[in-house]
């Protein structure tokens, strides 16, 4: 691999005495990262598709960025968050294309969420909408920001929360736009940044947005990718999860909540239109909020099965449906009248429809013309029969999952019900046989969300990637399981890719230790806890706080935050303030122990001594309780397949060494690793556990922590354990 022109051209641009390392003044060349630059060249040139695991330390982003822009290939990078994003575009690619000295067009695009909508700025100006004095003067500060910016990007704006009430009020959504019928379409943030990406040579963008637009959703920039020639998917362990999210169909209680006060902003230039509009709108918002106070009698998470035990929660869909059709009938008339009164009776029939598809109803005639985006994009098609739950391994497997065949759930097995209900035509089995998908719900504190999720999301992948004759290479620091990546491809249904294993330049007999503390009962038995804080405190000890702990559940976290509150180090919890705060604090404290649970295990990015101990309580097998991931294993047992060895495990080993690589996050780090869980040593999986994780030094004496910390490091502190 790595001998085309481009390859050696990459690899001669990182190596010593190369571009990157005359002109960036903390570069240090490393092989690794020479041959993965080397290996993605390869996949340029061949337009062909790469897995490539970079071990942190290996310095990826550049070894991406050099190919891409020696390349002169239009190309598209993913990233998994907008703050990488940012970082990316603002920080890596101005110092590569400078140390280079190549000229080339970039550009950043993101979702239509993070840009400020003039037409709805507009329309919230002469609203009362404001409860506080706060947010009316945060408002007046974004309409003055509006007036200046650029770009229209709402990340310009730092003291905007991410969570601000605000931002639906001055963002469109794929629903609520109005495309070129806006009277501000000329002046456009979104269009103007996807006008931007088109004559760009290379564009940043994050996961969702790229997953949008191969999901055909609105939200995304259809007319940008396929002029794309390579793809670059950073953080790629992420995508198999989001691309289930994108090609299935979700309703939530907000988008629901916001059609029905959109219908009466709208009002304002149409005589009459208030009167007519404003009793079917309060309607609408109403049933959103009976529909959730009816679901709170339900298990946080469930599948639409599981919904539709509850008699009241089907009368409230019933009602919901029932408001839904009424708001549409007094739009119809007044269409013609605005451009932005067409839009919300386009979205009432829309959400209308996706409401009677999740729960297995054949939509009416009248819309049943407007299927969603995704039926044209090669995802799997909405599915219609009812899902019973999956958590009981009693269900009848050809049951289990939604558009296998099966004819939908009859009013006395938790289906929609019989009399007069709204849904007294359940389809049977609209779906195609290989299309499964699982429906289910979620509740948060004052919402819901109604989801249908596609349960295997290969073939649309393969699908999109083959129409696109680009070069794809996903790369990130986990993807392989116990060296391989069978587990990864088998997913995004990448056949024969080529693959790299880039080992991280780490000296990790030198910098880290991994300490597995002997003793420690089986993580179910009660009192487990207890005995892991005891485990914790000689550890600690030595260490002088400065510990990363992570929890495999919230409850654990609680309890153990209880049993380490009142010690000599400051304690940092997940939930008491928000997550940069958090770290922001906890990096300052300089000696402080900070918990988390699994959405900690990615993103804390914590180097030199602030953090010197990384604590795993549980090895992270996911929870029972998630409807997809339960259907995700049935129908791997019904294929024949084995669900702990193809699923369970290797999700739980790559989540595992997400948390481990918190540990050391540059050359001159130094730490332990704290794997609680006995079964790494009892059970025969264990190893492959260990076998994935960085050739960190083992054993079991806290008296070699101790050392390790006490002084430089042991020469070889292995006891009882070999490597």
């Amino acid at each position: 691999m790595g001998n085309s022109r481009l390859s050696e051209a990459s690899r001669a641009a990182l190596s010593d005495g190369g571009d990157l390392a005359r002109n960036i003044a903390a570069f240090a060349p490393r092989i690794a990262q020479q041959d993965l630059a080397a290996a993605i060249a390869d996949a340029f040139d061949r337009r062909g598709t790469l897995i490539a695991e970079a071990g942190t330390g290996t310095g990826k982003t550049f070894a991406y960025l050099v190919p891409a822009i020696l390349s002169g290939l239009k190309t598209i990078v993913s990233t998994g968050t907008r703050a990488l994003q940012d970082q990316l575009y603002h920080r890596d690619l101005p110092r590569v294309r400078d140390a280079l000295g190549v000229g080339f067009k970039t550009a950043l695009l993101k979702g239509r969420a993070n840009y400020l909508c003039h037409y709805r700025v507009a329309q919230a100006k002469g609203e009362p909408k404001f409860h506080s004095r706060e947010m009316a003067a945060q408002f007046q500060r974004i309409v003055a920001w509006g007036g200046r910016t650029r770009m229209g990007d709402l990340a310009e704006l730092e003291a905007l929360p991410e969570d601000s009430p605000l931002l639906p009020m001055v963002t469109s959504t794929a629903e609520n736009c109005l495309g070129s019928e806006c009277p501000f379409f000329s002046d456009c943030f979104v269009v103007q940044a996807r006008q931007r990406a088109q004559a760009a040579d290379v564009v940043v963008v994050n996961h969702h947005l790229l997953l949008a637009d191969l999901a055909l959703k609105q939200e995304g920039f259809g007319e940008i990718l396929p002029g794309a020639q390579a793809f670059v998917v950073d953080e790629a362990h992420q995508l198999p999860e989001l691309a289930a999210q994108f090609f299935g169909e979700a309703l939530s209680a907000r988008p629901l909540v916001e059609l029905a006060r959109d219908s009466l902003a709208e009002c304002k230039e149409v005589a009459g239109a208030l009167a007519a509009v404003q009793v079917p709108a309060r309607a609408l918002e109403h049933q959103v909020r009976a529909l959730r106070a009816a679901m709170d009698e339900l298990p946080v998470r469930g599948t639409r099965r599981r919904a539709g035990e509850l008699a009241a929660v089907e009368e409230a869909f019933d009602a919901l449906a029932a408001a839904l059709r009424q708001l549409q009938e007094t739009l119809a008339p007044l269409r013609e009248a605005a451009p932005g009164l067409d839009g919300c009776h386009a979205r009432a029939r829309e959400f209308e429809a996706r409401l009677q598809r999740w729960r297995g109803c054949e939509p009416g005639p009248e819309t049943r013309d407007r299927g969603p985006a995704i039926a044209a994009s090669g995802g799997a098609s909405p599915s219609a029969a009812g899902v019973p739950s999956v958590s009981g391994r009693e269900a009848p497997p050809d049951a289990v999952l939604a558009g296998s065949g099966s004819p939908a759930p009859g009013p006395d097995e938790g289906g929609a019900g019989a009399g007069e209900s709204l849904c007294d035509e359940p389809a049977t089995g609209t779906a195609d046989v290989d299309s499964a998908s699982v429906l289910w719900y979620e509740l948060t504190a004052r919402g819901f969300r109604l989801s249908r999720t596609p349960l295997d999301v290969a073939g649309p992948l393969a699908d999109h990637r083959e129409k696109s004759h680009a070069a794809w290479v996903f790369t990130s620091a986990t993807l392989a399981v116990g060296g391989r990546f069978e587990h990864y491809a088998t997913k995004l249904g990448l056949r024969e890719p080529a693959t790299l294993l880039a080992p991280s330049p780490f000296d990790w007999p030198r910098q880290a230790l991994c300490y597995l503390p002997p003793g420690l009962p089986e993580p179910a038995a009660r009192g487990y806890n207890e005995a892991l804080v005891t485990a914790l405190q000689p550890v600690l000890e030595a260490s002088g706080g400065r510990a990363f702990v992570l929890f495999a559940s919230h409850r654990a976290l609680r309890d153990a935050a209880g049993l380490l509150r009142g010690g000599p180090w400051p304690l940092f919890v997940q939930g008491e303030a928000p997550r940069p705060v958090l770290l922001e604090r906890f990096r300052a404290s300089g000696n402080g122990v900070l918990l988390g649970a699994a959405s900690f295990r990615e993103g804390v990015d914590v180097a030199g001594d602030a953090l010197s101990v990384v604590v795993i309580d549980k090895l992270p097998f996911a929870a029972p309780d998630d409807p997809v991931f339960e259907a995700r294993l049935e129908a791997i047992r019904r294929s024949g397949g084995n669900p702990f060895r193809d699923e369970q495990l290797p999700q739980a080993v790559i989540a595992l060494k997400q948390g481990a690589g918190r540990l050391i996050r540059s050359e001159t780090d130094r730490g332990v690793l704290v794997l609680c869980d006995p079964r790494l040593s009892t059970k025969s999986y264990g190893r492959i556990f260990m076998e994935s994780l960085p050739p960190l030094p083992k054993t079991r004496a806290v008296a070699d922590v101790e050392a390790f910390f006490a002084a430089a490091a042991v020469a070889d502190p292995v006891s009882g354990l070999s490597s």
